[in-house]
């Protein structure tokens, strides 16, 4: 037997189908073993940054599963992702498992053909890939846990900064403070309805955009005495070549502008599209495509557009850090339509659409220009550019292409015209767009700033921290964000730089190809930013004060003024004469009532406990917060199950309220930290041994572990079955 171990669940599937009994083909559900959280001693810093790994809780039976598989098989396999988070997987499986000779496999696209090929290739893992994503972790690690506590003293606790996660931030709050400091102007925009001889309707703009109404009204006084006629018709032939087929960062762009998916969506729907076998690996900056797929794409276009639609084309890939995957986002197949639905069936046909194009002849369109005065040129020009299709090429595969285009009727230089209406509007100069998701894509790209496969995740820490709020499809800096990057800004302008961020990922690219040296790289960063946070951690000032507020609001006990000040909600005012006066104003000027003494003592530390206002209502807890962190059961309030916590063996599964909704956790909190997010039934999974709790009326029961096969049960051959007959 041969033990093939790939990451997902589905993926072994997929594969198993194809292999046959002769392999035995398991997932290790992701990583298996990572650093321990919030930790900086998961690091030895003196011994050359060697990390102290341990097993991620809960992968205990995956690994001693894959131990016991590999001890009875003639060989082993390691086919995780083919990139360096995929070969360090590898690596933390044959540690963990204790595998010998162990080789490595790719599959760049889970077909039987493809992976067949791939079987050919064994090589050893790749110890320059590994290294480099172990750097990046260890990098990120320290780095975010050097920031994070120094900002947690300076600005507020529970805050955090991360190595890319504050520079995507601080691109975000710089445009939110040019927003803020923009004074618009006010400006009129003129335009009129236009007939020509044979009575075609024609919409022109006016070029001069006036600053004042006097002008205006002038404008349009000459305009409607004037006669009119056509000064220019200037058409020029324009070629549109097709764009390359999809990196990860182009389809999260895309996928966002045609689609309305975030860049974690387009990502998650990808790799179960890719795990399927429906397209190629997701996270590649390549363009290229492979001479294969070149003749597969060609028969395509000739079936569905004739022979004369076909231009074979050869993209090369601009980015100069082009990552390990060596070919762009393509379909596996180029027959029929795979029978898929939803985000799935909108995303295949995105790429599908884009890989067809790509190897299409280029688009020919002809673009008119029409300008048109009164006959005496007493007026600046009215114009429109118009554009009309000669030649569709690849237009005719992704017409969505073609955007904004005006057709316009057919005219000459000297051709009179006759005014139908014309109108003013009053406009004001707008500040800069906020960034979309698919706009912050873009600009962290364009800057270098991290790598596409992390763009998703750094946009969801952003919003998870809080630091960034959506609003519609714009990117905000919330008051908490701002306020940490205006910390970072001032006190490590090149934490949050471009260039320095986009330098550290030009260095572990080269680790990853063999040309730098993993100890000397972390060394020569963290050395002088270690000296630089201890140097900061004693002059930086608390960053606690963010000005005198209005003076109309005034002290609710004392009568003094008042300042701003950053707390866990946000922005307030304080009263200026804190500590000795506790008084609190919402910047809209409602009393914020402090903590109120219960005159009872805390049975961790024995302080005060106080009675606050929470987001989630009243609640009872220690007054030495933060450095004593004991809430009060409130027995009342919790609406208990009856199903014991398995994790600790003393507390009650009991239902709370969070920022995303009703949620179940046990009622040793914070002792015990286990938490589902649907009501638990009280049975336990018969494969993992977590809860069991409520699921739909089409999945009754689920597993309360994400990584188990029980908590997505309906995707199991044995449901499919069953449910089959029930209906």
């Amino acid at each position: 037997m041969k033990l093939l171990i790939v990451e997902s669940p589905s993926k072994a599937k997929t594969i198993g189908k194809y292999l046959g009994k002769e392999y035995k083909v398991v997932a290790s559900v992701g990583h298996v073993r990572d650093l321990p959280k919030s930790n900086k001693n998961a690091i030895d810093i003196e011994g050359g940054f060697v990390p102290k790994y341990q097993t991620i809780p809960g992968k205990e039976k995956i690994i001693s599963d894959i131990r016991s598989l590999a001890k009875k098989s003639d060989e082993i396999l390691l086919a995780t992702d083919p990139d360096r988070e995929g070969e360090a997987i590898a690596w933390h499986l044959v540690e963990a498992g204790a595998l010998k000779n162990p080789k490595r496999v790719l599959f760049h696209e889970i077909t039987e053909g493809g992976i067949r090929e791939a079987l050919k290739m064994p090589r050893q893992i790749d110890e320059n890939l590994r290294r480099a994503q172990e750097a990046r972790r260890v990098l990120d690690r320290l780095v975010g846990y050097d920031l994070s506590g120094l900002i947690w003293k300076k600005v507020r606790y529970g805050l955090s900064a991360g190595r890319v996660q504050s520079p995507a931030l601080h691109i975000i709050a710089e445009r939110e403070r040019e927003i803020n400091a923009f004074v618009p102007e006010t400006f009129w925009r003129i335009s009129g309805t236009f007939l020509t001889g044979k009575k075609d309707s024609i919409d022109l703009l006016c070029s001069e955009e006036p600053r004042d109404r006097t002008r205006t009204d002038e404008i349009l006084s000459v305009a409607r005495s004037g006669n009119w006629e056509i000064v220019e018709v200037k058409e020029t032939e324009v070629i549109r070549n097709p764009l390359p087929p999809f990196t990860t960062s182009t389809l999260q762009q895309t996928a966002s502008s045609r689609l309305g998916f975030s860049p974690s969506r387009t990502m998650r729907v990808a790799q179960k599209l890719y795990e399927a076998g429906f397209i190629t690996y997701m996270r590649t900056d390549s363009v290229a495509l492979s001479e294969e797929a070149l003749g597969h794409i060609a028969t395509a276009v000739k079936s569905a557009f004739g022979d004369g639609a076909v231009q074979i084309r050869h993209f090369k890939t601009k980015s100069k850090n082009a990552q390990e995957a060596h070919e762009a986002i393509r379909p596996t197949s180029f027959g029929k339509l795979p029978h898929l639905t939803g985000d799935a069936l909108h995303l295949y046909r995105l790429i599908r659409t884009r890989t067809i194009a790509s190897q299409m002849k280029s688009a020919e369109l002809l673009r008119t220009k029409v300008s048109a005065n009164t006959t005496d040129r007493a007026l600046p020009d009215f114009s429109v550019t118009g554009s009309h299709l000669v030649s569709a090429g690849w237009l005719a595969a992704d017409p969505d292409a073609r955007q904004g285009d005006i057709d316009l009727p057919k005219l000459h230089a000297g051709e009179p015209i006759g005014l139908g209406e014309i109108r003013d509007e009053e406009k004001a100069t707008e500040p800069p767009k906020r960034y979309s998701e698919a706009g912050l894509v873009k600009e962290l790209e364009k800057r270098g700033l991290g790598r596409p496969s992390t763009y998703a995740s750094i946009i969801k820490t952003l919003l998870d921290r809080q630091y960034v709020e959506k609003e519609g499809r714009s990117l905000k800096a919330t008051e908490t964000g701002d306020v940490v990057d205006g910390f970072l800004s001032e006190h490590f302008p090149n934490v949050v730089s471009d260039s320095l961020t986009a330098e550290m990922e030009n260095e572990l690219d080269e680790i990853a190809d063999g040309k730098r040296e993993y100890t000397k790289t972390l060394a020569d960063f963290y050395g002088p930013f270690s000296k630089e946070v201890k140097a900061k951690d004693k002059s930086a000032a608390k960053a606690t004060h963010l000005g005198e507020a209005d003076e109309a609001f005034k002290c609710p006990r004392c009568g003094a003024g008042m300042v701003i000040k950053l707390g866990r909600s946000g922005k307030f005012l304080s009263c200026s004469k804190y500590p000795e006066c506790d008084g609190a104003l919402t910047m809209e000027g409602k009393e914020i009532e402090g903590p109120k003494p219960t005159g009872e003592k805390c049975p961790d530390c024995g302080g005060d406990l106080v009675e606050r206002e929470g987001r989630y209502g009243k609640f009872v807890s220690c007054s030495a917060y933060p450095k004593c962190k004991y809430i009060k059961k409130d027995e009342s309030n919790q609406n208990g199950t009856g199903v014991k916590c398995p994790k600790c063996g003393k507390g009650e599964m009991v239902e709370k309220r969070g920022r995303f909704g009703f949620f179940y956790s046990c009622s040793n909190y914070p002792d015990c930290k286990n938490a589902i997010k649907a009501k638990p039934t009280g049975a336990l999974c018969p494969t993992c041994g977590a809860l069991m709790m409520e699921g739909t009326k089409t999945i009754p029961v689920r597993c309360s572990d994400k990584t188990c096969p029980n908590h997505n049960p309906h995707k199991s051959d044995e449901w499919k079955a069953k449910y089959a007959k029930r209906k």
